[in-house]
């Protein structure tokens, strides 16, 4: 028999398999790479949802706490002890951070009361900064996972038709039996890009919203609290 007539007739058994296994341990090294990195950046996208799912959670129950007792009517010097004898975060961290520039001006007998407000108030700025910063921490993993994913398995699905039409001129045979495995080879490079990149879009678009939702809270009681402590300021003025 012809040798090039037994390397076409073994071509289309060799590629028979098309189960996702086989695609993956039958593509190029190349894409074989690109699925492997999409894989772990999948893995990775989980992980940080995960973890951002219960910080949230936690952050919340905490606000829902602090406001809890700080409107209760207990004195805001027996919550301040309470509070800075520990680490906190949060709202609570707002409000520890504030109470100690306000014992601090008023410790060391400062009488410039104007000064006293304008310095609460950028703590309290700082410390919505860093608490912005906390909650926002590996979000940008997300959204460049959601956004570079799909065109990075488009060039493994590029490189596996391009390894794939080599292979269909070097064996000289284009029916459907040889042709079909190697773009399905190439077309799952692509299927995982998707895989990768859809989670991290619908989570970081979530996440995100629920970063600007705790700021807003955080903001509006750095604003309630301010004004509770300019009428305090006024009265000792």
């Amino acid at each position: 028999m012809n040798p090039a007539d037994v390397a076409q007739s073994a071509l289309p058994l060799a590629s028979s398999d098309v189960s996702l296994i086989s695609l993956f341990w039958q593509a190029h090294i190349v894409v074989k790479l690109v699925m492997l990195g999409l894989l772990a950046c999948s893995v990775w996208v989980w992980a940080i949802a995960i973890d951002k799912v219960f910080l949230y959670a936690r952050t919340r129950r905490a606000m829902d706490r602090f406001e809890q007792a700080f409107w209760s009517g207990q004195s805001i010097d027996e919550l301040y002890r309470a509070l800075s004898a520990k680490p906190t975060h949060s709202m609570a961290a707002l409000f520890v951070a504030a109470m100690r520039e306000w014992k601090r001006s008023f410790e060391s007998h400062s009488r410039s009361f104007g000064g006293l407000q304008m310095r609460i108030d950028k703590v309290m700025s700082v410390s919505i900064a860093r608490e912005i910063e906390r909650l926002d921490r590996r979000l940008l993993v997300l959204a460049t996972v959601g956004s570079a994913s799909p065109f990075v398995g488009l060039f493994g699905t590029v490189w596996g038709i391009m390894s794939s039409f080599q292979s269909i001129a070097a064996s000289k045979n284009t029916s459907l039996a040889v042709v079909a495995p190697g773009i399905a080879e190439a077309l799952f490079a692509t299927a995982i890009g998707l895989i990768a990149a859809i989670p991290a879009t619908i989570f970081y678009n979530k996440f995100t919203s629920e970063v600007n939702r705790q700021a807003q809270r955080l903001e509006g009681f750095a604003d309630e609290f301010s004004a509770i402590l300019s009428r305090q300021i006024d009265e000792r003025a």
